[in-house]
């Protein structure tokens, strides 16, 4: 099935007045199979979308309504863009009506329910459903993620972190020791989501820069839950997330000791071999330096490989847009995968420079 010869996907979008929620409305409107159906907040209800967010103007003709109002179960699929707890609460519903879900938020990327209790406090209302469910990082969970009712957004992070690592554990190699690795990993503001906090005020995030989460972040269980299971077995990781004074790009810089027995090994060829079918993992030429400018408003994820003088010492960097490839981006990706569509339909924008 190619995208111009696949029919309309009816879509709903539940939370529309954040940065994800706008950011699917973007790549959405330029999407040639997406019909969009309904979108939702309570406090907008009545206002035209276009009226809180000028740049779909000409593009978006909806009006907000609230939940009730808006019909989603007679839509196709529904994206979650919305705080945790939300999607679980109305998931079974949507699916008695064969709705397809994708959450956005963290209410079906960890398994363990236990897990997921003690980062978000709140109970999982919805375990049968999660059992069901598919992590929707395309790169590694293609074949579960296109048979999928309900697809798990993973977070802009882990979405680096993984992708970073993945080639160095999969097929059951031993490329590095799995049990020291480290993640310093920085975001752009648009990060912690459209809301009046003083960390995001302007006076605050300007011409300044600061770790969070040193001493535990939500994202790491998240992160370290996928990679035992591309290692096989456990997996030590070191995660500190870092705020950036920028609005919006993600950059991730992993180390990873080299095992004695792969010291030879052609890292740039095993990362280039793996990702050489991928349309949104790029891998950069040999002692390249990615920025965030490079993939901003773009689904690309770029990665350069590094190995200073030649040693033990491994060190990949890792670019994304969070808003984009680290959440609503990927998102669309997992759409098109689950109606069959060609990955990359609706999502092949150019980075925009300067």
């Amino acid at each position: 099935m190619t995208s111009a010869g696949a029919a309309q996907i009816k879509i709903g979008i539940v939370g529309g007045t954040g940065y994800t929620g706008v950011e699917l409305l973007r790549l959405l409107s330029q999407h040639p199979n997406a019909q969009l159906k309904a979108i939702t907040s309570r406090k907008e209800d009545g206002m035209p979308v276009a009226d809180m967010y000028p740049n779909l103007r000409g593009r978006v003709d909806l009006c907000f309504q609230t939940p009730e109002k808006a019909a989603l179960e007679e839509c196709d699929v529904v994206f979650f863009a919305t705080p945790h707890g939300v999607a679980m609460a109305q998931a079974e519903n949507l699916l008695k009506h064969n709705v397809r879900i994708i959450d956005l938020a963290a209410d079906f990327r960890l398994q363990d329910t236990r897990v997921f209790e003690r980062w978000y406090k709140m109970p999982h209302s919805c375990p049968g459903v999660l059992k069901q469910s598919a992590y929707g990082l395309v790169e590694l969970n293609r074949k579960q993620i296109a048979g999928a009712q309900v697809v798990g957004n993973p977070g802009c992070y882990p979405t680096t972190v993984l992708l970073g690592l993945a080639p160095l554990l999969e097929g059951g190699v031993q490329y590095i020791d799995t049990t020291r690795i480290i993640a310093d990993c920085k975001s752009g503001v648009s990060g912690a989501g459209r809301k009046a906090e003083v960390g995001s005020l302007f006076s605050e995030a300007s011409d300044n820069f600061k770790a969070y989460g040193a001493a535990g972040h939500r994202h790491h269980p998240e992160i370290t839950e996928q990679l035992q299971v591309l290692a096989g077995g456990p997996v030590g990781l070191t995660f500190v997330p870092h705020l950036v004074p920028m609005i919006r790009g993600m950059f991730s810089t992993i180390y990873a000791r080299i095992l004695p027995q792969a010291l030879d090994t052609d890292f740039q060829a095993l990362f280039e071999k793996r990702y050489a079918g991928e349309a949104f993992v790029d891998v950069m030429p040999a002692g390249s330096l990615p920025d965030t400018r490079s993939v901003r408003a773009s689904n690309h994820l770029r990665i350069a490989i590094h190995r200073p003088n030649g040693g033990d010492q491994l060190i990949i960097l890792v670019a994304q847009d969070n808003l984009v490839k680290g959440a609503s981006g990927q998102a669309i990706q997992n759409m098109n995968l689950m109606f069959g569509l060609p990955e990359s339909t609706g999502l092949e924008q150019v980075a925009i420079l300067p």
